[in-house]
Order: structure tokens, then sequence, then C-alpha cells
């Protein structure tokens, strides 16, 4: 485990927190997708708009918070076992597979990529969110995803997410696989970009980190059972420990 000090890089930001108790985080998941299709492997990067109040501008992968209906749909294809041990040393098994089906329901709903399996009896949710995935008779696959990094939000920021990034390859994805996918415009100039491109990005802190993983787990090799980054911060250091 190492610490590191941290100072917020815009001190004026209108997120920073200068006073108060530290706001209670989130779960969100993110869901970084790896196209192998051409010379050099590339992945799905969008940019937020500047009129967001958490990290405008950046470039980020897909995803968002968890809703409701993630914990109530049951996919036919579960976690990897060893992706599930995890993921659950903190939270319950039903927590686990709502971080993992929120990765994929918001990518759906940034990109408008549907990513899972359409050979099976489509699933049936009361959820708006999840109905509008399961429009197209795909279940989401959650045996398919690795889990990559987590990262908790620091506590002098005013929104604060405990998020669990996932990876997943573009086989999963069902349906044309474009340049440029559109979705629902959260997520500004969609494109594949190759991890060197990537780097060059206006990029969050963490955002930079995940990407350093992705690029280790390309070109070392991987498996469920690998471990990866937790960033979290404890008396105003930087703690990164492994998940």
């Amino acid at each position: 485990m190492a610490d590191q000090g941290y100072k917020p890089t815009q001190p004026g930001d209108a997120e920073i927190r200068h006073s108060g108790r530290a706001v209670k985080p989130r779960d969100a998941a993110t869901l970084i997708i790896v196209r192998r299709d051409g010379k050099l492997p590339r992945i799905l990067m969008g940019q937020r708009a500047a009129g967001h109040k958490f990290m405008p501008n950046k470039f980020v992968f897909p995803g968002g918070k968890v809703d409701a209906g993630d914990h109530r749909l049951q996919p036919p294809y579960d976690l990897h076992p060893a992706v599930m041990s995890r993921l659950t040393r903190d939270c319950s098994e039903t927590r686990a597979r709502a971080l993992a089906l929120a990765a994929i329901r918001e990518t759906y709903e940034e990109t408008g990529l549907v990513l899972g399996e359409p050979d099976t009896p489509t699933l049936k949710t009361r959820s708006p969110h999840w109905r509008n995935f399961l429009q197209y008779d795909v279940n989401p696959r959650l045996d398919r995803l690795h889990l990559v990094a987590r990262a908790i939000t620091p506590p002098y920021r005013n929104r604060r997410y405990d998020a669990r990034f996932f990876m997943a390859d573009a086989d999963l994805i069902q349906g044309d696989v474009h340049e440029a996918p559109e979705g629902s415009g959260e997520l500004l100039r969609l494109h594949w970009v190759s991890l060197r491109d990537a780097h060059a990005l206006a990029l969050p802190s963490i955002t930079r980190m995940v990407l350093d993983e992705v690029e280790r787990r390309l070109e070392q090799g991987h498996t469920p059972e690998d471990t990866g980054p937790f960033v979290y911060f404890r008396r105003g250091k930087t703690v990164v420990d492994q998940i």
C-alpha cells in the first residue's frame, strides 16, 4: 500500500468542499470496451460536456450511477466466480451484479451499443432503462466482464462516487460497430482511440491510472483472477490498494 499527498487540481472549482462532513459516495460503474480488429487495440472514449458539474470537458469511458433496476435484473450469465469474489469482499452478490449491470446499461445509454447475448429468452423487467436495452432481444452477459479497478472520489468533492471499472471485448457488441457511435449525447466526440492517442487526451487522473492498467493487461495478458488498483483517500492522503 502506498500513500501519496494530493491537492485539488482546480482550486476555484465549485465542486470542491472547504468544510463540513464529506458526502457519501454513490455506487457507479464504468465499462472499458476493447476493439481488436486493427493493428493496435482501441478503446471507446467520449468527452464530458462543458456544462457537467463533475469532470467537465474530460475524456472518460462510458459509465454512470447504479439504478434501482440494476438490482432487480437476473441475467442468465452471471459474473465469473473470481470477479464475483473480488467484488463481494465488501458488498453483497446482488450489489455486485448491479454494478456490472449498470456498466452495461450506462454504456448503452451513452453510446447506443448493446453488449450481450441474443440467443437466450429475453429478460422481462419493469425498469424503463432496461426495457430500452432489452427491446433488441439481447440479454447482458456478465461472465465476460473483467474487473480492472476501483476508485472512490476524494472527500473534498461535492459529488462522490464509488466506481468499479470493468473491461470487455468489443465482440460482445450486437449490431454494427461504428467508428463514432451515437448515444444519449451525454458523452461528446465518442470514438475508438488507440492507447497512445488516449494518453494525449484531457483525462481525469483516475482515468489515466485505469488506462495504464488496461495497457498493462493488454500487453501482458490477464485473467479474471488478476487484481487491479483501488484508489481511495484517508486522512488527506491518496491510498493505492488492490481490488
